[in-house]
């Protein structure tokens, strides 16, 4: 780990479909991250939906559309 002062770093890998830390990260590409711990690294897909159907309201409401 870095001497930057920062805490513990976690990342989701979308390729192995689990919680990784700067040990065993996997390459960037397939990795969602860095996150400050191990729960919020393995929530990282629900927020992920959760900001893509945000986004989506938001863009139906700019288009004027009902949702």
């Amino acid at each position: 780990m870095s001497d930057s002062g920062r805490g513990a770093q976690y990342f989701w890998c979308t390729r192995h479909h689990r919680v990784e830390t700067e040990a065993d990260v996997c390459p960037a590409r397939y990795v969602m991250g860095p996150y400050s711990s191990s729960a919020e690294a393995a929530n990282a897909l629900e927020h992920v939906r959760q900001r893509n159907e945000a986004w989506d309201a938001e863009d139906a409401r700019w288009a004027g559309e009902e949702r």
